[in-house]
């Protein structure tokens, strides 16, 4: 038998395709459509997203680092850890025995630490007075093994002092400990407007705590960097990272007036940034926040001690809805893949319930085993920095980075954080923002999924207990507070308005012809009623005028939508709205653009049109109104 030797052709031996060539292919393509408005779109910080993306040698030459070298983009460790991330559960169980068993029971359950809510001005949460509280809290815990961390709010400084004082009570191992008391007076100055003393004083007090826990335990990191306030008022992923850069060149000042320098004020500083529903900006955010931590950390003479970060992802309130809260489980689940691929040390989930009220069993297992199955199933957190190399991921990191620096400057030009704050240049970026954010919601250029896209009407068999009352903020405001607002907001509260109505409001689809020529229409105008709480009467179809106008009269409704395809638009609309009229409609509306239309359906009796583009929430705000 012969052996016939064949040479293979290695990719190398291929001539290089040139970015023009492949221009030519995508003109082709979209038959010599406008390439920017076609492929090419921009996140909301104004960030280009190419459809395609090759090797840049600058880009190239950013990654070259690896995993544990400065300047930390792809990681501050070169090693894989047990699962990659710690998961931190949240608790907010208001009584402290109560507390304790669900930390045990999560603990069990195979959490890695526990995130303490506790009650104060502003916030529900656990009910802790002292030190005793918190042994409480905490009894049969091992802070060696489990870290614990604080979300304090106002009045942080005595609940820190009170931590401190509870940890002998509890046995805790002396240079053991893993905690984070998490002190931030910038970001909830930032937050509530006002600290009810002077910033100065209260940073001052923080100052104060961060040398007496050092103290008490080397190994507790004591400020926080808390970024999420600004995510959740509205800000961009550059935004975001503006101003975590400059609380932490503000707190980095605060310790060097206090006598610590940066290369040891550094590893008592934690950073939380807020995961959401766009994976690949959440991944790009992480790796950019590490570079320009590094960054900073390298002006100030202390560029290795920007290996010991550690930053918390926290899943987004923003991005979360209280109507059929069952989305929010897809929401959580992307916006956790993205914080674990993007390098988080730990990444706290919220409950899928949290908006609607206090958390059950069934809820919290549900967020903890969302990270158990990315982590243990998924082995998301096997590889270090898995999108290194990703010439899209790289890009990304790097515009995020640059953009996120010049915002940075902006601040600091300001006069820093503080300045920016109390100047209201900082609440009126992101209000600009947010309010560009809402339009594109509004009118669909952005869909949110279970909310003005495929909502769902009636009862979507989640029963919670409200949270309870919480203490009223009653600091006098200095500056404009960085509120929170949701991405839902404003069609909630929509579906409230129809929910409190005397009658709920309805409208009949006169859907023209057969299943195939209207349904496109029918169930576009269908989700689009439901978004503002208004149910569609809907059917297959009718085969006339006459007959819509029938089923509309023995519906009962008082409003009808006229449905179907362009084509039967043109034969039978007109005769439809005049006979709905004829037959007792108060108002008629057409589903879709009436075109040359227009004048003829007016004049047939239509009051007005349901098209994609429009701002849904005024138009349903609107159409609640006249359907009272």
């Amino acid at each position: 038998m012969t052996t016939v030797k064949t040479e293979e052709k290695l990719a190398s031996d291929f001539p290089q395709a040139t970015r023009d060539e492949w221009l030519k292919l995508v003109d082709k393509a979209i038959k010599g459509g406008d390439f920017e408005k076609r492929l090419v779109s921009r996140t909301a910080d104004g960030l280009r997203i190419e459809p395609i993306y090759t090797r840049k040698e600058e880009i190239a030459g950013a990654t070259s680092a690896l995993p544990g070298s400065a300047p930390f983009t792809r990681g501050t460790d070169a090693h894989v850890h047990q699962l990659g991330w710690q998961i931190h559960q949240l608790n907010a169980e208001t009584d402290p025995s109560a507390a304790n068993a669900q930390i045990l029971e999560e603990l069990e359950g195979g959490v890695h630490g526990i995130v303490l809510q506790i009650e104060s001005p502003g916030q529900f949460g656990i009910k802790i007075k002292d030190a005793n509280d918190f042994a409480t809290v905490l009894s049969g815990t091992y802070l060696d093994l489990a870290p614990v961390q604080l979300k304090i709010g106002l009045g942080a400084p005595k609940l820190a002092r009170a931590f401190l004082a509870s940890l002998p009570l509890i046995g805790a191992k002396p240079g053991t400990t893993q905690a984070f008391l998490n002190l931030d007076c910038i970001s909830k100055f930032a937050r509530f407007g006002g600290l009810g003393r002077s910033l100065d004083d209260a940073t001052n007090e923080v100052m104060a705590v961060a040398a007496e826990a050092r103290k008490v335990e080397p190994n507790i990191r004591t400020l926080r960097v808390d970024a999420t306030v600004h995510h959740e008022a509205g800000a961009t992923e550059a935004q975001e990272l503006a101003a975590m850069a400059a609380t932490l060149v503000a707190y980095l000042k605060k310790f060097e007036e206090a006598g610590v320098p940066p290369v040891e004020a550094l590893p008592q500083i934690a950073f939380a940034l807020a995961a959401d529903t766009d994976q690949f900006l959440t991944m790009a955010k992480l790796r950019a926040a590490r570079q320009i931590i590094w960054r900073i950390a390298d002006a100030c003479g202390a560029a290795e001690a920007a290996s010991k970060v550690h930053i918390t992802a926290i899943t987004s309130e923003r991005m979360m809805a209280k109507r059929d809260p069952w989305t929010n489980l897809l929401r959580l689940t992307v916006a956790c893949t993205g914080a674990a691929l993007g390098g988080a040390q730990a990444i706290t989930v919220l409950p899928y319930t949290w908006l609607l009220g206090k958390t059950d069993k069934f809820s919290r297992r549900i967020a903890r085993n969302i990270q158990m199955v990315l982590q243990e199933e998924s082995s998301l957190g096997r590889v270090i920095d898995p999108a290194g190399g990703s010439w899209y991921m790289e890009s990304l990191t790097k515009d995020l980075a640059q953009k996120a620096w010049t915002l940075f400057q902006g601040i600091e030009a300001k006069g820093g954080i503080v300045a920016a704050l109390r100047s209201g240049y900082l609440q009126d970026e992101i209000a600009a923002v947010a309010a560009g954010r809402a339009k594109a919601i509004a009118t669909g250029r952005a869909a949110l999924t279970g909310v003005s896209a495929f909502p769902l009407l009636g009862d979507d068999g989640v029963k919670i207990t409200p949270h309870p009352a919480f203490p009223a903020v009653t600091a006098k405001a200095e500056i404009k507070p960085l509120a929170p607002h949701r991405l839902a907001e404003p069609f909630e509260a929509l579906r409230d308005a129809a929910d409190a109505a005397a009658h709920k409001p309805e409208v009949f689809l006169a859907s023209i012809g057969a299943v195939v020529d209207h349904t496109a229409r029918t169930t576009w105008v269908k989700n689009y009623l439901a978004a503002g709480g208004i149910a569609s009467l809907i059917s297959d179809g009718y085969k006339s005028a006459d007959e819509s106008a029938a089923a509309f009269k023995a519906s009962g409704a008082k409003a009808a939508c006229i449905c179907s395809s362009d084509a039967l638009y043109a034969e039978h609309a007109v005769a439809t709205a005049k006979a709905l009229k004829a037959a007792g409609a108060k108002l008629i509306l057409t589903a879709g653009k009436p075109g040359d239309l227009e004048a003829d359906l007016k004049s047939a009796g239509v009051d007005g049109f349901l098209a994609a583009g429009s701002d849904a929430v005024a138009v349903l705000r609107d159409l609640q109104e006249k359907l009272k």
